[in-house]
């Protein structure tokens, strides 16, 4: 019965993290799934899969409702997000098919990596500046959407650590990026989802209520508590503001980057 208590209150952190931040908790979901799924009977050789697999299949739900608060307020560019998903939907699908090839040592470090990457990316990098109205238009953003795509089906965190950068840097606001990578995040979460679903692991390495690699019971409990959360961090980001919202979403890459490179 303790789960169904647990994984409801993981849910609702990752929804405000969703809103906030402009990821679909996954940062947060990864981290806390590969301590929590061994527990429930998922096989060490398997848990890293299974918690990048079951934290996309959450982050359907969560984005959703961050993208639908974020786009309430004027928040999400949907031309920019158009550009980006049929590369997101395509990369997402062969992420999973070969995150499926990988072993879990190599998804962690993989993980661990790109997140300390991303953060100091963030913390260091000079975008340039530009108006809150500013759209990026750049034809490269089908082939970026597929990168995209992929890595985040691979290191299991919604592409708000790639997506939220990349818009930056070609001139959004952080607000307005934080808002789109909501978006695309629904595209990300879906495909990749969807590809781990599809795959089969091996006999007796996944508990009862599973599909592929994503085992459902968790990613329904996370599912329903984020959604009711996410619209809450979506006004605290919009109260908050550009510079601190790049400062926080650095700070908790680089701790989760840590934490995985630990807990081998």
């Amino acid at each position: 019965m303790l789960w169904w208590l647990v994984y409801p209150m993981l849910g609702a952190v990752a929804g405000l993290l969703a809103g906030l931040l402009g990821v679909g908790g996954g940062l947060v979901l990864v981290a806390a799934l590969v301590a929590l799924l061994p527990l429930q009977g998922v096989h060490p050789e398997q848990v890293m899969h299974a918690a990048l697999a079951t934290s996309l299949a959450s982050i359907v739900v969560t984005a959703l409702s961050s993208a639908r608060a974020h786009a309430q307020r004027g928040s999400v560019m949907w031309p920019s997000v158009a550009r980006l998903v049929p590369g997101l939907l395509v990369g997402g699908a062969v992420g999973g098919q070969v995150a499926g090839l990988l072993s879990g040592d190599w998804l962690r470090w993989g993980v661990a990596v790109f997140c300390a990457l991303a953060a100091t990316q963030l913390l260091f990098g000079q975008p340039r500046a530009a108006a809150d109205s500013h759209e990026p238009k750049s034809p490269w953003l089908l082939g970026a959407g597929g990168l995209i795509g992929a890595i985040s089906a691979l290191v299991g965190i919604g592409g708000g650590s790639m997506t939220v950068p990349l818009l930056i840097s070609l001139g959004a606001s952080p607000v307005r990026a934080v808002g789109s990578s909501s978006a695309c995040g629904v595209a990300i979460g879906l495909a990749s989802a969807v590809s781990y679903a599809w795959l089969h692991p091996p006999a007796g390495s996944m508990p009862d209520g599973s599909v592929g690699y994503v085992f459902l019971p968790a990613a329904l409990g996370i599912a329903l508590a984020s959604v009711l959360v996410a619209p809450l961090g979506a006004r605290l980001a919009h109260a908050i503001g550009g510079p601190w919202l790049k400062r926080i979403f650095a700070f908790l890459l680089l701790a989760v980057a840590l934490q995985l490179a630990l807990s081998g």
